[in-house]
């Protein structure tokens, strides 16, 4: 019986991950590659040193499509991507909700800005330019991120028409803008006195000019064309100050952008979906019925 039972899991396993496809996001060269970047790192669930950035497609569970899609940025300090919990797992929750799911494996220190926001607009123009492929509508594509993971997104949600994400492709004419943001105790600015100072210096540099460091910051680029967007932090965060989400929070309701935001009391940083966080665990739970009520899933 158990090895009947082992038996069945190997092959259950192994249908799940074959619905994964990875998907190149730069078939045609790497902008500022470099010429011997090094081999990609792994240690764990950490991702490092990534010189070839890609898509981790997750279809919507069958029969549960909603014609709807999530770019996920894991976090990291832009480092490392913390690839597991702050990007595969919340990929298999949008996929059971019927969401399609692509986690970017993007660019970090080694090549700093504006490497990662290069990439991350290219991911939306990718899935954008094949919604129909995937099964979603182009103008139902979101944004997810986590920690750094979460400047990543909200950098996309307010520099989506940055001349730095344009290199003279053909996808450069597809629109960048997600249409709504999910962000997860997320760095947000990367002026003192709550900028994540590992953050700033992985991304920015050691002595990275004061203008460069406001622009990067990203409650200062918002505007009405940002788009909706859904906010969790944890009173208690000692790496990412709460005054974060707060900030940004603040930015979308001057810009009159519809928002949501919960701070939970304690939870910490880098919770991902894991339990054992009090009611900041119910975050996925908030984030489901923000979906819902916006009409991105059923």
């Amino acid at each position: 019986m158990r090895k009947l039972l082992l038996t069945l899991f190997f092959f259950i396993a192994a249908g799940a991950q074959a619905q994964t496809t990875v998907i190149p996001l730069w078939p045609e060269g790497v902008p500022n590659a470099k010429a011997n970047p090094g081999p990609e790192k792994l240690d764990g669930e950490l991702i490092s040193h990534v010189s070839q950035p890609t898509l981790t497609y997750y279809p919507a569970a069958s029969g549960r499509a909603a014609r709807t899609a999530v770019i996920i940025c894991p976090g990291g300090g832009y480092e490392f991507l913390a690839f597991d919990h702050e990007g595969r797992q919340y990929a298999q929750w949008l996929s059971r909700l019927g969401v399609a799911a692509f986690v970017l494996k993007y660019r970090l220190s080694d090549f700093g800005h504006p490497a990662p926001l290069q990439d991350v607009l290219r991911a939306l123009r990718t899935v954008r330019a094949h919604a129909a492929d995937y099964g979603v509508a182009a103008d139902r594509i979101g944004v997810m991120g986590s920690s750094a993971g979460g400047h990543l997104a909200a950098s996309a949600a307010t520099m989506f028409d940055d001349p730095a994400g344009r290199t003279g492709a053909a996808l450069d004419a597809v629109s960048a803008r997600p249409d709504f943001l999910l962000l997860m105790y997320p760095v947000i600015t990367l002026m003192p006195p709550s900028a994540h100072a590992g953050s700033r210096h992985a991304l920015l540099g050691a002595n990275p000019a004061p203008d460069l460091v406001k622009r990067m910051s990203v409650e200062t680029r918002v505007s009405a064309q940002t788009p909706p967007t859904f906010l969790v932090h944890s009173q208690d965060d000692g790496a990412v100050p709460v005054d974060n989400s707060i900030l940004f929070f603040q930015a979308l309701t001057r810009a009159h952008v519809p928002a949501e935001m919960h701070i939970f009391e304690r939870g910490g940083h880098g919770m991902g979906m894991s339990a054992g966080h009090g009611d900041a665990s119910l975050w996925p739970q908030r984030a489901e019925e923000w979906l819902r009520d916006r009409k991105l899933i059923q």
